[in-house]
């Protein structure tokens, strides 16, 4: 089924930017791309998979204002400025909606996804979209000069030979025009945790299968064991959260949505869970 997409003289002018800078061999079809989020989070008052059930469209943070990087995404933001260098500014008159949306490459084979710094669940696309999918090294946040396409993919050696903390080793993805649930989607892969919940009724009412992972759980005794990683406080905040002594995405989950914690609080403690409590 074709893309209908009418600002599609924006992505082809954007790829070709891309393309024009990038080099090396082609990436190997096997791998996927995955799109992290928390599967338990509002999108203007709505939960995630259902507004994502409702709509059938995986959105940009320019359209729903929802992020679990930076909150930059707006005219003259550090998002959009990034995003004009990249791109050659051929989004920079595009209206939200028109942008990519952000993955990583899963060069690791990662059961949890390439990028879980930015959330315990994930969408794995169908290696179809990896087409009209740009990527950089490091983040977009550093102001990489290193990109790649499909086609010209010199990024995987250059972080092969890099050296950096788990929860940053990754090659940014930038999907290219509108991603479908129901056409480019393999599956949503969520954390055991969310069995028998709302969130996993949700996530069957996506138009795509439902896997799972091996789950993300770390006690307060090994949190305890990494205060330099964050920060003392962010420890001191997930023991306090913590349920019998154990964090995982249910009870970040349930922090957040009780608006009693400051949302950039809890997301230092998910990067202690994320990066110390992986399943794989």
């Amino acid at each position: 089924m074709p893309h209908a997409d009418p600002y599609g003289a924006a992505v082809a002018r954007a790829l070709r930017h891309v393309a024009a800078v990038s080099s090396g061999p082609p990436l190997d079809p096997a791998l996927r791309v995955t799109l992290a989020f928390h599967p338990d989070r509002p999108v203007r008052g709505v939960p995630v998979l259902r507004a994502l059930a409702t709509d059938g469209v995986y959105r940009s943070q320019f359209v729903t204002g929802v992020s679990n990087g930076g909150l930059t995404a707006y005219p003259g933001g550090d998002r959009w400025r990034w995003e004009s260098r990249i791109f050659g500014g051929a989004y920079d008159e595009a209206p939200p909606h028109a942008r990519p949306v952000y993955g990583a490459l899963n060069v690791r084979g990662r059961t949890v996804g390439a990028a879980p710094r930015f959330g315990s669940a994930h969408l794995r696309l169908r290696p179809a979209t990896l087409a009209r999918t740009t990527f950089c090294y490091p983040d977009s946040v550093f102001d990489p000069t290193d990109f790649g396409t499909a086609t010209a993919m010199s990024l995987l050696a250059l972080a092969a030979a890099d050296r950096r903390d788990a929860l940053d080793d990754y090659i940014e993805a930038q999907v290219h025009g509108p991603v479908l649930l129901a056409d480019d989607v393999e599956a949503v892969v969520l954390d055991p945790c969310y069995r028998g919940t709302d969130v996993a009724a949700a996530a069957r009412e996506l138009p795509c299968p439902v896997e799972w992972h091996g789950g993300f759980r770390l006690t307060v005794a090994e949190l305890r064991r990494h205060p330099e990683y964050r920060g003392p406080e962010y420890v001191g905040l997930g023991a306090a959260i913590a349920v019998d002594g154990v964090l995982d995405p249910r009870v970040l989950g349930d922090a957040a949505r009780s608006g009693r914690y400051d949302p950039q609080d809890l997301k230092r403690v998910w990067h202690h869970v994320a990066r110390f409590g992986a399943p794989d």
